[in-house]
């Protein structure tokens, strides 16, 4: 099926539900799950501690993705308005000329284990070198489905800190569909007495770490101009884009724009939030100042070259991917492995950023933004059912978006 859908937004529900249930081939229990009826308090219980309930938001579809090739569409989970329909129009531009094309490294997570109370690191460096093989072997005693699979520790690096009379060695692990915190946490704790036994210090910390700069996806998409609205709107968004390079306080905002859409993905599919935004936000600063996660290039026709690659620790198992709401994500996805939703992810991230900086470039954030959030605020003034609807226009209509506003028409209608 073709994910290029026009007028989703103005559907019903079950209308919306009917599209996407023949798209991704769900089954009763993944229509259940995205309805809001997935988690019920004894499963919550096992998840976390002192639970007292359940925190729902939006689960939404961003339609028009055409990745390699291949037709997707995107479950997002996010409270933001305009998160959703902004990604599905940056998508619609970009499959005008041959949508998203993505790439990405294998799935190697770093454990590090930190050795203190050296009076010697460099020559402990290489002791704990010369002992490669034996290191290698201990961490893959630990996971032989890992292995199986053809994951597991490839390689060791060993870093000095020669002030701090320290060392750290980093454990290179292929984790393969996993996020992989588990398997390389593991490891980590096994090789730490050996390490300790080679060097005379003592180890610290054994633990992932969340930079995940050996596991990169890329993607890049050529946005029409003229769907941009023109080359002075391209230009617009060239000179906001070169604001956003040397300057962390605009790259902040910027890249917060990618993250709109992929931390909204990666919560639908119950990978962990923080631990990919941490990974993005080191990776901005990997060369000492914080920068931008995406680039933008006008081509020789005129139109916007857009590319990004970020580190994107994400899984298709294990941890909370077994979670009902995970499984309907994923099957409406469609991913075979964790590289590809990383590249998915990619693409989000590159489409979302795209429109933030073309609503900036062009009409200005707030426009759209507010007009989409008119329906929040009309149901803060009491506004329900329909009624919420009829506020929300008549706010647009006098172009101001407030509660004080919303109270007032909702007064006039009530008289």
């Amino acid at each position: 099926m073709n994910s290029r859908i026009s007028g989703f937004y103005k559907m019903t529900q079950e209308e919306r539900m009917k599209i996407v249930k023949e798209f991704a081939d769900l089954n009763n229990e993944d229509i259940d799950a995205i309805k809001g009826r997935a988690l019920d308090f004894e499963t919550a219980n096992r998840m976390i501690e002192n639970v007292l309930g359940t925190h729902e938001i939006p689960f939404g579809i961003a339609t028009n993705f055409l990745i390699n090739g291949k037709d997707y569409l995107i479950p997002m989970a996010i409270e933001e308005p305009s998160v959703v329909a902004a990604a599905s129009n940056a998508a619609r531009i970009a499959r005008i000329k041959g949508g998203f094309h993505t790439s990405s490294t294998d799935p190697v997570m770093v454990g590090q284990i930190q050795i203190c109370d050296l009076e010697t690191p460099y020559y402990a460096k290489m002791q704990i070198l010369e002992k490669k093989r034996e290191i290698l072997e201990i961490a893959n005693d630990q996971d032989p489905v890992l292995i199986k699979f053809g994951g597991g520790a490839k390689n060791i690096e060993v870093r000095v800190f020669e002030k701090e009379k320290m060392v750290v060695v980093h454990l290179f692990v292929d984790v393969r569909d996993a996020m992989g915190a588990n398997a390389v946490n593991t490891m980590a704790e096994a090789v730490a007495p050996f390490l300790e036994k080679i060097t005379g210090g003592n180890v610290v910390l054994r633990i992932i770490s969340n930079l995940a700069a050996y596991r990169l996806a890329r993607a890049r998409a050529v946005f029409d101009a003229g769907e941009l609205g023109g080359e002075r709107v391209v230009n617009r968004i060239l000179k906001a884009y070169t604001l956003a390079k040397i300057d962390p306080f605009r790259a902040t905002t910027h890249n917060k724009g990618v993250m709109n859409g992929i931390t909204a993905v990666v919560s639908a599919t119950c990978n962990d939030t923080r631990a990919v935004e941490a990974g993005c936000h080191a990776y901005a600063s990997r060369e000492g100042s914080y920068t931008v996660l995406t680039h933008y290039e006008k081509n020789e026709d005129g139109d916007l070259a857009g590319s990004i690659e970020i580190p994107m620790a994400v899984g298709i198992i294990g941890g909370a991917t077994k979670h009902p709401i995970a499984r309907a994500s994923l099957k409406i996805l469609g991913v075979k492995t964790a590289n590809e939703l990383g590249e998915i992810l990619a693409s989000v991230g590159l489409a979302q950023n795209l429109a933030a900086l073309r609503a900036l470039s062009d009409e200005g954030i707030q426009r759209g933004h507010m007009k989409l959030h008119a329906k929040n605020i009309a149901a803060m003034a009491g506004a329900e059912g329909e009624t919420i609807d009829i506020v929300a226009e008549k706010m647009v209509e006098r172009g101001t978006i407030r509660i004080d506003v919303a109270k007032e028409i909702l007064a006039e209608l009530k008289k």
